[in-house]
């Protein structure tokens, strides 16, 4: 098979993200959307109560937004930013505290100007009806906006891609990804009577009144605005469930009714990805929710527990296998690789898109270890290798703090590629398995930061990554490993490795900790030397 490159993926048809921005100038705008501002850092969201409502025929959506928060910090007439990105409009804003005149609007962005001395520990409300036609995206998942399009029989089929532009594209929230609703959502999605309406968590109510469905969903955990998605399509649905580690997980799948039968086949993937996930992992993070997936008018995205999937039922990533070894054809991509984000995204979230590798470098790692549980250590280690071939080193993978900058979509496959190469310096899978499990148990329902990471990870293996994180996240450098053989004796240096790269290397029955001087080592014998392909780096034979 061919080498597929990810410049071309991210160019045409990748589905892990939105397209990453280079050399992008920032703006004013761009600090208001990625930074804690001073109208964002006195006041913490605790639940939204959403509704929406599409026109397919006039590509708009209107609803309304009951933000609940709670002060977190005594301040005097502040002023709120709420984010509702242009062209949609806020048709009215409600707030239930005393405020000065009415909201401005100024570009993406709603300000109200409190007129009161809140204390910490209040709770209020502020409530905004919107309307408008929403960005519409071009190529979704990889832009952000709406999709207003048909399935294969004609029938109106709507939804959303936000991950990189925001929610606000459509919804007006607090649109920062380091404040998630604690209290979970709920959502009433409002479709003409002939269609469903499928949002996040679970749905507690249906009712039909006027020849129109409103649907209500409940989602009972923390979860980001960019997870908070309505699809609405000519939808059947049918049901599982899995025994976990936690009980009975129910699993909930919604498809087009043409594809029912294929999706019935197709989605038996679920059950040994749930079970390979929740070993390495731990326990799905959103019991009260569901496991869910919907099939979407485009790729696939980890909206949590409402996971979008659109790789036509078959295996692979639209058939084809992005390791280029063959290993990737013996499960679907989009099921395995977004569900993966359930645990590295949805359950531990960074809290800045430039950490946003913590997302992805471990959800594509998780490829891996599913191809592990599922096949074996052998065709893991083969695929983990294939993906190698796929890194750019264009920028370093850590974008720009504080603007909703991402960083090199090297974030999958080189932040993959870091990974296992930590994983044969731990050279413990025990205490490798322990330490992903440990991620998640003590970052539940948190965001984070990429130090916050870094230092738990070398904590608890007992061994100090700081130089390894410095070179695979915040460089474009690959160590070259230059070796010379002469019979027993071997000598090696690292070259274009940061300044005191610690990054053992073992093979065979040897261990060796290379510098950037020349160091020799007696062998027990004249046989050339065979170095690991799990480790990225390069060998250089001089």
């Amino acid at each position: 098979m061919k080498k597929i490159s990810y410049s071309l993926l991210l160019a045409s048809s990748l589905a892990f993200g939105q397209f990453f921005e280079k050399g992008k100038t920032f703006t004013k705008q761009d600090t208001l959307k990625g930074s804690n501002t001073q109208f964002r850092n006195f006041w913490d969201v605790k639940k939204y109560d959403l509704s929406v409502e599409p026109n397919f025929e006039q590509k708009s959506i209107s609803g309304n937004n009951k933000i609940s928060f709670e002060i977190i910090k005594d301040v005097k007439n502040p002023v709120f930013q709420i984010d509702l990105q242009q062209p949609m409009k806020a048709e009215k804003v409600e707030c239930s505290f005393p405020i000065i005149g009415n909201f401005k609007r100024d570009g993406d962005f709603i300000f109200i100007s409190a007129n009161k001395f809140f204390k910490k520990g209040e709770k209020y409300t502020i409530d905004v009806s919107y309307s408008g036609k929403p960005v519409i995206a071009k190529k979704a998942p990889w832009d952000g906006g709406w999709i207003f399009t048909t399935d294969e029989k004609g029938n109106p089929w709507m939804s959303v891609a936000d991950e990189g532009i925001g929610a606000s594209v459509w919804l007006p929230t607090k649109d920062i990804w380091s404040d998630e609703p604690e209290n979970g959502i709920i959502m009433k999605i409002t479709t003409p009577k002939d269609l469903v309406g499928v949002g996040n968590g679970k749905l507690i109510n249906k009712k039909t009144e006027n020849n129109k469905n409103t649907f209500t969903w409940e989602v009972k955990n923390p979860i980001n605005a960019y997870s908070i998605i309505p699809s609405i399509g000519k939808y059947v649905n049918f049901k599982d469930s899995y025994t976990g580690e936690k009980g009975k997980l129910d699993l909930d799948y919604w498809v087009i009714d043409y594809n029912l039968e294929k999706a019935k086949k197709q989605f038996q993937q679920v059950k040994p990805m749930l079970k390979a996930f929740e070993y390495w992992f731990g326990p799905y993070p959103f019991y009260e929710d569901s496991y869910k997936l919907v099939e979407s008018p485009h790729l696939g995205m980890e909206h949590q527990s409402n996971i979008a999937y659109g790789n036509g039922y078959q295996n692979g990533y639209l058939g084809r296998d992005l390791s280029g070894s063959g290993v990737g054809l013996n499960w679907d991509f989009i099921i395995i690789h977004e569900s993966g984000h359930e645990w590295f995204a949805n359950n531990i979230t960074a809290k800045d898109q430039a950490d946003m590798w913590i997302h992805e470098a471990f959800t594509n790692y998780s490829e891996v270890l599913f191809t592990e549980n599922f096949m074996d250590k052998k065709s893991a280690d083969i695929y983990a290798q294939g993906i190698q071939n796929n890194i750019e080193n264009d920028v370093p993978i850590i974008g720009k703090y504080g603007v909703r900058n991402e960083g090199s979509g090297d974030m999958y496959a080189k932040g993959a590629s870091m990974i296992h190469t930590m994983r044969q310096i731990i050279n413990d899978d025990a205490k490798f398995r322990q330490i992903l499990r440990g991620l998640n148990k003590d970052f539940y329902h948190q965001t984070v930061t990429t130090e916050q990471v870094e230092k738990y990870i070398s904590e608890k293996a007992g061994f100090d990554f700081t130089t390894i994180f410095n070179q695979y996240l915040r460089t474009t450098d690959v160590p070259v490993l230059e070796y010379t053989q002469k019979g027993t004796e071997l000598k090696y240096r690292f070259v274009h490795g940061v300044k005191n790269l610690n990054l053992p290397i073992r093979f065979g029955e040897y261990t060796i900790s290379p510098s950037e001087s020349w160091q020799t080592l007696k062998l027990k014998n004249s046989n050339p030397v065979e170095f690991s392909k799990n480790y990225y780096i390069r060998y250089k034979k001089i």
